[in-house]
């Protein structure tokens, strides 16, 4: 058995403060978290303070080589078109080179498990030897209805690749601005496609296309010769516009959330989906230099999960640093809170809170060792 005490021990739910132990057997599986009294001998106490693994509900692995190449603050409309423009890696080894030295940087972090978004298959042999956990969402995207079958279909022979190797895998919408309604349609009438994530809300120029058909979007379809004269706008919010297509999914994941307000977080409340909103507030600080609202989805109760987004919009892929930039815009918001959305609440989003996000006997967590301000995985 492994003992280990430390400054504070939090479990997933709520800090315990230095007079608890956490045990483990000889493989990580949790035994259970008792009073330092309870433990007996052989304790061993380390620096700082413990929690459950990270949950990093939302990355874009293979833009890993992209790290630096887009400028900061350009918008989300400009950021997409610079992205889709020079994604193209110099060479297979220089992107593979990328993602393992990104998968590393994560797994170092604390990280224990990752939502990661996938256009290609270009992850999957990382993800087979990687010691985290991946879910990949397999995003679908095309804006003319008269191309979502086609679309579709090529979506599905990536999504085929990961469930071949036996890769938890769905298969998603990628963006409100990038889903057409009959695409949408499709990929809301999937059975047992859950979770299913999307990007939402990102930027004005989003609820201004599907309230007005203006705004940015329409230089960046005139940009890329996509001809949008038979796109309608619904005159309501972007969310408000698609989540009913996904009116049976039991569990989804918006991501990003940048302007999202009061009136559509009630909407999703009242939808029959579980749904979990996740914040990459690095990335958005990167494109928008604006964070969501935050305050408002706590006093709304909403279900919050952390997220990096990707190295094209992001320094680092670190779920601590994401935790530290919250902290220093909204102080107030306590730190019990923001750690459960790290940890708890993204393990519930991607459906794996039986293993991960918790101390709870039987489960097998990982464990992140916090020194000062820095965070690290700790290793048995």
């Amino acid at each position: 058995m492994i003992k280990l005490a430390a400054e504070d021990i939090f479990d997933g739910q709520r800090f315990h403060g230095p007079d608890r132990v956490l045990i483990l057997d000889d493989a990580g599986n949790v035994s259970a978290l008792v009073p330092r009294s309870w433990a007996g001998e052989d304790i061993k106490t380390v620096e700082g303070w413990l929690s459950p693994g990270f949950i990093n509900t939302h990355c874009h692995l293979e833009l890993s080589h992209m790290k630096g190449k887009v400028p900061e603050h350009t918008g989300l409309p400009l950021f997409l078109r610079t992205v889709m423009e020079q994604r193209q890696p110099p060479t297979a080894d220089f992107l593979e080179e990328a993602i393992m030295a990104a998968g590393k940087e994560m797994e170092e972090g604390g990280i224990v498990a990752v939502g990661d978004i996938c256009n290609t298959a270009a992850t999957l042999a990382h993800k087979l030897n990687s010691p985290l956990y991946w879910h990949s969402f397999v995003e679908c995207m095309g804006f003319i209805d008269a191309v979502a079958h086609q679309r579709l279909e090529h979506s599905a022979a990536v999504f085929s690749q990961f469930a071949e190797k036996e890769q938890p895998v769905s298969l998603v919408p990628h963006a409100p601005y990038s889903v057409s309604a009959t695409l949408f349609k499709l990929l809301g009438s999937m059975e047992g496609n859950t979770p299913v994530s999307i990007h939402n809300q990102e930027c004005p120029a989003e609820d201004e296309l599907y309230k007005h058909k203006t705004g940015d979007f329409l230089d960046f379809y005139q940009h890329f010769g996509i001809d949008i004269a038979n796109f309608s706008p619904t005159g309501i919010t972007s969310l408000q516009s698609y989540l009913p297509y996904f009116s049976h999914i039991p569990r989804m994941l918006l991501v990003h959330n940048t302007y999202t307000t009061e009136m559509d977080i009630r909407f999703a409340n009242s939808r029959p989906q579980e749904i979990f909103w996740c914040l990459c507030p690095n990335a958005n600080m990167y494109i928008e230099n604006r964070l969501p609202d935050i305050p408002a989805f706590l006093q709304l109760g909403a279900r919050m999960t952390l997220g990096t987004d990707s190295l094209a919009s992001n320094h680092q892929l670190s779920i601590w640093s994401e935790i530290k930039t919250i902290r220093e815009h909204y102080p107030h918001i306590p730190l019990v809170n923001i750690m459960q959305w790290a940890t708890l609440n993204g393990a519930q989003a991607l459906g794996i809170a039986d293993l991960y996000g918790s101390f709870d006997k039987g489960k097998k967590p990982g464990i992140v060792q916090v020194v000062g301000d820095e965070a690290k995985v700790f290793r048995l």
